[in-house]
Parts: structure tokens; C-alpha cells; sequence
């Protein structure tokens, strides 16, 4: 008997809370749910929102790669990497297509792609973030340096930078821009020679870029060209260590102000080899540079002097 009538004072009382979640809180009126909000069908009052959907809700079919999220948004696209790319050859489980779904998908694709951008400026952005997206993936620069650059590309486009600039000139110049507000060892004719402009595009569309957007380039110094140069030289750690202790000893005397700082690494570089038995040419050195070997020999004097 006692059993039942613990029994039966359970179910009572789980029928009741069962009741009264059903209730509204203001006014007892009976609620409803949807898959957004919990309404009170009285008064009108909204007790819930926003409630969680926990079914699923994967993005890809295969088991072993389902997932909840999609791509992270990312400045290197023109709509932030939203958008719907249509695959080729086969379907979503690995399968061949037959001839005639190839061509349906095909016509599809092609509409698909003319109703991707909304305007000619977006077209344009399109093309300018692809660009860039091609140095820096030659370059090997990280993911950061290129979201800056692309985002250096966009702020031209907002500021109307683009109008009689080539697209490409302006895509090289935010790469080279973002390499200098980091303080990374690329020259303007590094990034040139992977553009499909010529120098002087680049060049003053870089100019016309830092001095409308006031980009914050420091200049860069030679020390940070040595390791590179070390690098493709093929000379031991030690002669790298000795051309940047030099480079330092020349930045704190004041000698790199106003020279290229890829031919003054290039001169620490030399001397540094000189003293330590590793002979290198002032060509070879020069020509890993980019500069003559002249500025070499200027520099490498302007060391020894400092070095007395």
C-alpha cells in the first residue's frame, strides 16, 4: 500500500511540473513552441527564444568528415568565403557523372558564376583579391600578411584608388605593403617580378597607397635581409651571426640611413665572410642582392671604417 502510494504521489507530481511548464508565467494561459520562440497563446508573451536546434545539421556527406561548422569567413574573398562553388567530374559520394549531367551542371556553373557579383566594383575586388592571393602564395607569406594585404586592397577600392590604376599594380603594392608593416625582408623588386605589370605601376601605386591610407611601413632594416641572403649564399651560422652583429654596430653609428638595405646586408655579409676565411666575390654577393657591386664595395669601405 505504501509502495502505491509513493507511486502514485510521483506520477502526480510529475504530471504537474509537466503542467506547469506548459503555463505562461504571467497570466496561466497555455504556451506553445515553435522552432524560434515559446509563445503564450493569451497573452501574447514571449517565454523563450532562440532555443537551440540540437539535430543535425552536417556539412559534408561523408561519415567520417561530417561537421557542424563550415569554412571560417576570411578577407581573401570578395564575399568573405560565403559563397557556393559548384565541384566537377563527379557527385557527392565519388561517383562519375553521366554526359548529360556534366552539361546540365556545366550550363549551371556558368550562370552561377555571372550571378556572383552584383556590381562591376565587385567584379573588380574579385580579381584584385585573386591577384593577391597569387603573390603571396608565391612569396610563402602566412595567412595573416595576406588577409592584411587583401584588406589593404579593399581599403584602396573604398577610398576610389582603383580608377585609373591597374588592378594588378594595386594588388602588388598591398602585398609590398603589407610585407613593410611587418617589417619583412621583401623589396619592391621581389613582389615586381611576380606582378603582371611593370616596376614603375607598382611603384607609384604604392606610393599613391601610403599616402592616402597612411600605412604605417617602418623602414626596414638590413639586418633583417641577412639571414635570406646567408640563406641562398650558402655560407656557415657564424659569418651569419658576424654580418648581423655588423649590421647592428652600423645601424647604432647612423650608417644605414638612406642606403638600400639589401645591398648594405650584402656588404655585412662580405666582410663578415672576409674575416672569417669564407671568400666570397663582392658579384656574387651583390648578385643575391640586386644591387652592384659597386654599392658592396661603398659599403663594405663605410665598415671598415667603423670597424677601426
Amino acid at each position: 500500500m505504501a509502495t502505491r502510494d509513493i507511486y502514485t504521489t510521483t506520477v502526480g507530481e510529475n504530471v504537474q511540473d509537466e503542467s506547469n511548464s506548459n503555463r505562461c508565467p504571467e497570466c496561466g494561459g497555455r504556451v506553445t513552441t515553435n522552432t524560434v520562440e515559446t509563445i503564450c497563446k493569451k497573452c501574447g508573451l514571449i517565454v523563450d527564444e532562440q532555443r537551440t536546434d540540437h539535430g543535425p545539421e552536417w556539412r559534408a556527406c561523408d561519415r567520417d568528415e561530417r561537421k557542424r561548422t563550415g569554412a571560417t569567413l576570411t578577407a581573401a574573398r570578395h564575399d568573405r568565403g560565403l559563397s557556393t562553388e559548384i565541384g566537377r567530374g563527379t557527385d557527392a559520394n565519388g561517383n562519375m557523372l553521366a554526359g548529360r549531367k556534366r552539361r546540365q551542371l556545366g550550363r549551371l556553373r556558368r550562370e552561377h558564376s555571372r550571378g556572383r557579383f552584383r556590381s562591376k566594383a565587385e567584379r573588380n575586388l574579385a580579381q584584385g583579391l585573386g591577384e593577391v592571393r597569387r603573390i603571396a602564395g608565391v612569396l610563402e607569406l602566412s595567412e595573416s600578411i595576406r588577409d592584411q594585404a587583401c584588406q589593404l586592397f579593399r581599403s584602396a577600392q573604398n577610398e576610389d584608388l582603383l580608377p585609373g590604376r591597374s588592378i594588378e599594380a594595386m594588388a602588388a603594392a598591398s602585398v609590398y605593403g603589407a610585407c613593410r608593416c611587418n617589417g619583412l625582408s621583401r623589396t619592391l623588386e621581389d613582389v615586381t617580378e611576380l606582378a603582371r605589370v611593370e616596376h614603375s605601376r607598382v611603384r607609384n601605386a604604392y606610393k599613391t597607397m601610403n599616402a592616402n591610407l597612411g600605412l604605417p611601413a617602418a623602414p626596414v632594416a638590413p639586418r633583417e635581409f641577412v639571414p635570406r641572403l646567408a640563406s641562398e649564399l650558402e655560407v656557415p651560422d657564424r659569418i651569419r651571426h658576424r654580418a648581423t652583429e655588423l649590421a647592428e654596430w652600423a645601424k647604432s653609428a647612423g650608417l644605414t640611413i638612406g642606403v638600400r638595405p639589401s645591398g648594405f646586408a650584402a656588404a655585412c655579409l662580405y666582410k663578415a665572410g672576409r674575416e672569417d676565411g669564407w671568400y666570397l666575390t663582392q658579384s656574387t654577393v651583390a648578385e643575391a642582392a640586386d644591387v652592384s657591386a659597386t654599392t658592396v664595395r661603398t659599403h663594405r669601405d663605410a665598415l671598415d671604417e667603423l670597424i677601426v
